[in-house]
């Protein structure tokens, strides 16, 4: 039997602990490889699926830096949790991510359950562009020793480890000393993230092409602290003072952690590399947070509800 490589391969990742989110994986690799698209899997995943490589379309394998390489988009099934897993595991290839929501708000995801014939469509027919966003490089110094590395799509918070004692930090902006909080943490998030943990913690919703870095303190003891919108070119830092009695764990994505010991200093920037969001088509954010958040707009009058009653015959501005 000779094995024919596919012309075109799209990554599907799953948070397939939901049976509801398998039988949509399941469906999707079915439509995909039925239009002769090949599709990539993880191992752990196909077998949660009831899938095998025994099909030429089908490809399992480990997780791995080049997961997504040779994968023109990677299909995520599942809520921002997965789509945020899916981020991390395609970092190195910077593949595009497309999200299903399955989950609960799912502000990263693109298009619901009830969508998935018209997403399916959409890939078989390259029907979708890509948006880049600003994500964060982040590095933790202890003394002059840089002893880890990572990034964020959403944000990376520093926090107090022990629920019992209060975090004492100095914050930075661009190598200066802004203030002192006695506090339960930091967050620095992306426009991304703004409606993330960002937004739990009381800090500003901003626009997706706004091009800025945010800084929140978490219960801080002090008199200015305030939520912070700063240029992207600005540099982040939070020191923890040597004297604090707690110690401190950074979190990014509420996925990679590192513990912080007194004197950690995290800095944080902008990400040298984007993350790749798939878009269908080209709805306002505003729309999607009054979708998401299920807002209430009844009353409305903007121009195009006064022209829809207009053309109705429906009732005339006063």
């Amino acid at each position: 039997m000779t094995t024919q490589t596919p012309e075109r391969r799209v990554l599907v990742l799953a948070h397939t602990g939901r049976a509801q989110v398998r039988d949509v994986a399941r469906e999707c690799v079915g439509a995909l490889t039925g239009h002769g698209i090949g599709v990539r899997l993880l191992s752990d995943e196909a077998a949660d699926l009831g899938l095998s490589a025994d099909d030429d379309l089908v490809e399992t394998t480990a997780p791995h830096p080049a997961l997504g390489e040779g994968c023109e988009l990677a299909l995520v099934i599942g809520g921002d949790g997965t789509i945020l897993r899916a981020a991390e595991l395609t970092w190195a290839t910077s593949t595009p991510l497309l999200g299903v929501n399955l989950g609960h708000v799912g502000f990263l995801a693109e298009a619901e359950q009830e969508d998935v014939e018209s997403t399916i469509a959409a890939i078989v027919h390259r029907a979708y562009t890509a948006e880049e966003r600003l994500t964060l490089d982040v590095r933790v110094l202890q003394g002059k020793e840089v002893v880890a590395t990572t990034f964020a799509l959403n944000e990376a918070s520093v926090e107090k480890a022990a629920r019992e004692r209060m975090l004492e930090v100095v914050v930075e902006v661009d190598d200066r000393p802004l203030s002192r909080w006695g506090c339960d943490g930091v967050v620095c998030a992306t426009p991304t993230g703004s409606t993330a943990y960002n937004f739990s913690a009381g800090g500003p919703v901003v626009w997706p092409e706004v091009e800025a870095l945010l800084m929140v303190p978490l219960s801080a003891h002090a008199l200015f602290a305030r939520p912070m919108v700063v240029a992207p070119s600005s540099v982040l830092a939070v020191e923890v003072l040597s004297t604090t009695e707690g110690a401190g764990v950074l979190w990014c994505d509420g996925r990679r952690t590192v513990d912080l010991q007194p004197g950690a200093r995290i800095e944080v920037r902008r990400g040298e590399r984007p993350v790749r969001l798939v878009r269908l088509h080209r709805a306002p954010f505003t729309d999607r947070l009054v979708a998401k958040f299920d807002l209430p707009v009844e009353g409305w009058r903007g121009a195009a509800e006064r022209e829809r009653r207009r053309r109705d015959g429906g009732e005339h501005d006063a």
